[in-house]
C-alpha cells in the first residue's frame, strides 16, 4: 500500500486540530473518539460592520423613509444569514450622536440629513428585533471620541454637549473630537453609551480604533493644558493620554457588566501594537504604532482582562513585509493566549478587488487564505468583515470563495463566561409536508435553540455528531423550525440543543425520526468493482476521513486521465450526486468532477483542503438509464496538491 511521504507530520497537524475544534460546552464529545473537521467549526464569530459615518452602508443616504431605512436594514441582515453569518457589528454613535433617542446627544444626522432630527422612529429597538428575530447577535458599535468629520463647531445643533460645553472639544487635522484627558468628558461618553446598555437588549458593545487621533503631520494634540491641569504623576504627556484611554476602557468595562453580565465588551484596535524593534513585546513589523500614535495599550486591555474579546484590523494581506498578515495573527494569539479573551480577526474585505490594491488583493483566494491560517491558532475565535457593502459585492468572487471553503455550514457564536448550560429541549416533534420538514420542541425558556439532522433512524444520540457543525442545519429564537433541504424520500434523525444568552449549549433533545422511504440510491466505494483508475492513482488509509478501508490520490498533471465511479442508473431522471474525500490543507485547491449527465458531461470543482469525511452534493443532474460511468475525478488542474477519489452516492428524486 503507498502512502504518503509527509504522513508523519500531516497526522500531527490532524491530531492537533481535532483536539483544538472540540466544544468545552455541550454534550460531552473526547477529542481522542471524534474526528473532526476543521472547515465546519462548531464555534465561530462571523460577523460584518455596518457603517453608517458618511453613510458608507446605512443607511444609504442620509433622510430616507423609514420603510426605505427599515427595508435597507433588513436586507443586510439578510445578506448576513445568506452568508451564513451570527453577528452585526452596527455603528450607532459615529460621531458623537445616537441612533436611538438619547437624552445625552442629538440623532444623528446620517439618518435624516439634520443633526438632531427625530426619523421617526427608534431605529436601534427596530434594528435589535430584526437582528434577534434572525437570531444574529447584535453588537452596538461606538466611537468615543469623535465629534465631526468638520473643525466648526457651529455645524453642530446648538444643544449639542460639544457645544454647551465648548472646553470639552479641541479641533485637530480637521475634524472635531473631545478631549479624552477631562474626567467630565470620560464620564459623559460613558454615560452616553451606557444609556444604550441599559435600554436596549445588546448582545455586545463595540468600540472601533479611533482613541486619541491618528497623527497629522504639522500639527501637535491640543491638550497641554489639560495634562497640566490633569496630569500629576506622569512622567509623560503621553504615558498620561494611555492612561486616560486605559480609564475609559476599564470602567466601560465594569459599568457594562455590573449592569448585564451577559453583555459581550470588545474594541477593533489597529493591528499593529508596537513594533518588536521598538519594544521586544510587539510584533515583527515596521507599521505604525497604536500604543504610541493614538495611546492604545491594546496588548495592556487584553492582559487586565478589561475586554471580553479583541478584533484588531489585520488589513494587510499574507507575505505584506512591513505588516503580515500571518505574523500578527500568530501575534495576537499569543497575546491572548491564556488570558479568557477571545481574539477575533478584523478582515478586509475592502480591499479585496479594489482598484489601486497590492497584487496580493486582485487574487480571490487571499481572504479566504487568511482563514486557513487562521486555523493554526486556536485562540482566533472568528472573523468580522469590513464592511458590509463590499461583502455584497463580492469583488473578484473573493468573499463567495471564502463563503465555499470555511462557511459551508452555520456555526455557534463562541461561548462567553462560565454561565451553566440550559437544560435539553424537551418533546421535539418532526413532520415531513409540502416544503420540508417541519420541527417542534418544548424549550423551556433558553434564548435560542440549535438543530442538527442525521441521515438515517438515530434515536440514541452519538456524541461525535455534535463535535462540529457538519449536521447543523443552523439555530433559531422560536421552539420551531422547517428543514427546506430535507428530500421528499430521506429519512432522518433530528436532535435540538437549547442554548443561554452567552451561549453554553444543553445536551440534545430526544431524537425525533423521520422515515425515508425505498428510492433508488447507491454508493460506489474506490474498493468496488465500479471503480476504475490507471496505475498513476495511488491508494492510501492515512486521513481518518475516509470513507471504508482507503482511497485513492494522484497528482495533478495536464492530461486526461479521469477515476470513474461506475453504476446501474435503474430509470432516467433527476439524481442527487454526492461525492465523499479525505481532505487536508495539503490536497488540491481544485479537483475537477466530472458528471455524465444526459444533456452533456458536467465539471464541478471541488475545494479538497477542506470540507471532507461527509457526504458533499455536487449538485442534482438528469441521468440516463444503463450502467456507465457516472462520476470521474479529473487530475486535469493548474493547482498543486494531491487530487483524491474516494467515493460517490447516486440518489433519485422523486417529485
Amino acid at each position: 500500500m503507498t502512502t504518503h511521504p509527509l504522513r508523519t507530520l500531516l497526522a500531527t497537524i490532524t491530531l492537533v486540530l481535532t483536539a483544538l475544534v472540540v466544544p468545552t460546552t455541550g454534550p460531552a464529545v473526547s477529542a481522542a473518539a471524534c474526528v473532526t473537521d476543521p472547515a465546519t467549526p462548531k464555534r465561530q464569530l462571523r460577523g460584518m460592520w455596518v457603517s453608517s459615518v458618511a453613510n458608507i452602508d446605512w443607511p444609504s443616504s442620509a433622510g430616507l423613509s423609514v420603510a426605505a431605512q427599515q427595508a435597507e436594514f433588513r436586507a443586510w441582515l439578510d445578506l448576513a444569514v445568506s452568508k451564513r453569518m451570527n453577528a452585526v457589528f452596527v455603528q450607532v454613535r459615529p460621531t458623537a450622536d445616537a441612533f436611538w433617542p438619547s437624552s445625552y446627544e442629538p440623532w444623528s444626522q446620517w439618518l435624516t440629513g439634520t443633526q438632531g432630527k427625530d426619523p421617526g422612529y427608534d431605529p436601534m429597538a427596530f434594528m435589535v428585533a430584526e437582528a434577534h428575530a434572525r437570531n444574529l447577535e447584535f453588537h452596538a458599535w461606538f466611537n468615543p471620541y469623535r465629534i465631526a468629520n468638520n473643525a466648526d463647531p457651529n455645524k453642530l445643533v446648538a444643544t449639542h454637549p460639544a457645544r454647551t460645553h465648548p472646553s470639552w472639544r479641541f479641533a485637530y487635522g480637521g475634524k472635531l473630537y473631545y478631549n479624552p484627558g477631562i474626567p467630565a468628558v470620560r464620564d459623559f461618553i460613558e454615560d452616553a453609551i451606557m444609556d444604550a446598555v441599559t435600554r436596549y437588549d445588546l448582545d455586545g458593545v463595540h468600540l472601533d480604533d479611533y482613541f486619541y487621533p491618528y497623527p497629522v503631520s504639522g500639527e501637535t494634540i491640543p491638550d497641554a493644558a489639560t495634562y497640566a491641569q490633569y496630569g500629576g504623576g506622569f512622567a509623560t504627556i503621553a504615558d498620561w493620554r494611555r492612561e486616560n484611554v486605559n480609564l475609559l476602557m476599564r470602567e466601560m468595562d465594569q459599568r457594562i457588566h455590573a449592569a448585564k453580565s451577559w453583555v459581550s465588551f470588545g474594541v477593533s484596535p489597529f493591528g499593529i501594537w508596537r513594533n518588536a524593534a521598538t519594544d521586544p513585546l510587539g510584533s515583527s513589523t515596521s507599521g505604525l504604532q497604536s500604543y504610541d500614535a493614538i495611546y492604545a495599550d491594546s496588548r495592556l486591555w487584553v492582559k487586565q482582562g478589561w475586554v471580553d474579546y479583541l478584533a484588531p484590523q489585520i488589513y494587510w494581506n499574507i507575505g505584506y513585509a512591513p505588516a503580515d498578515y500571518a505574523v500578527l495573527t500568530a501575534w495576537w494569539s499569543s497575546v491572548v493566549r491564556g488570558t479568557g479573551v477571545q481574539l477575533v480577526v478584523g478582515q478586509a474585505a475592502y480591499r479585496a478587488g479594489a482598484g489601486g490594491q497590492d497584487a496580493a488583493w486582485q487574487d480571490p483566494a487571499e481572504l479566504s487564505d487568511h482563514l486557513y491560517d487562521n486555523r493554526k491558532h486556536p485562540e482566533v475565535a472568528g472573523d468580522v468583515y469590513f464592511s458590509a457593502k463590499d461583502v455584497k459585492a463580492n469583488r473578484i468572487g473573493a468573499i463567495a470563495a471564502l463563503v465555499s471553503a470555511h462557511y459551508a455550514k452555520p456555526a455557534l457564536p463562541p461561548a462567553r463566561g462560565t454561565a451553566a448550560a440550559p437544560a435539553a429541549p424537551a418533546s421535539a416533534a418532526a413532520t415531513r409536508g409540502s416544503g420540508g420538514v417541519a420541527l417542534s420542541w418544548q424549550g423551556g425558556g433558553a434564548t435560542a435553540y440549535a438543530v442538527y439532522r442525521v441521515d438515517g433512524s438515530h434515536p440514541a444520540a452519538d456524541p461525535c455528531a455534535y463535535a462540529d457543525a457538519r449536521n447543523l442545519l443552523g439555530t433559531t429564537r422560536k421552539t420551531t423550525f422547517t428543514d427546506a433541504t430535507a428530500t421528499a424520500t430521506g429519512g432522518y434523525t433530528y436532535y435540538v440543543t437549547a442554548l443561554n444568552r452567552t451561549h453554553q449549549e444543553s445536551p440534545p433533545s430526544a431524537g425525533a425520526v423521520v422515515a425515508g422511504s425505498a428510492a433508488f440510491s447507491v454508493v460506489v466505494d474506490n474498493s468496488d468493482a465500479g471503480f476504475a483508475a490507471s496505475s498513476s492513482w495511488g491508494t492510501s488509509s492515512f486521513s481518518a476521513q475516509l470513507y471504508g478501508a482507503d482511497y485513492r490520490f494522484a497528482d495533478p498533471v495536464a492530461a486526461s486521465d479521469p477515476a470513474w465511479f461506475k453504476a446501474a442508473v435503474p430509470s432516467a431522471g433527476s439524481y442527487r450526486v454526492e461525492v465523499w474525500y479525505a481532505a487536508n490543507a495539503g490536497y488540491n485547491s481544485a479537483t475537477p468532477y466530472l458528471v455524465a449527465a444526459s444533456g452533456g458531461t458536467q465539471t464541478v470543482v471541488v475545494d479538497q483542503r477542506s470540507g471532507g469525511g461527509q457526504w458533499r452534493t455536487l449538485g442534482t443532474y438528469s441521468l440516463d438509464a444503463g450502467t456507465y460511468n457516472v462520476v470521474g475525478v479529473s487530475r486535469w488542474t493548474s493547482t498543486a496538491g494531491y487530487v483524491i477519489a474516494d467515493a460517490v452516492r447516486i440518489t433519485k428524486l422523486t417529485s
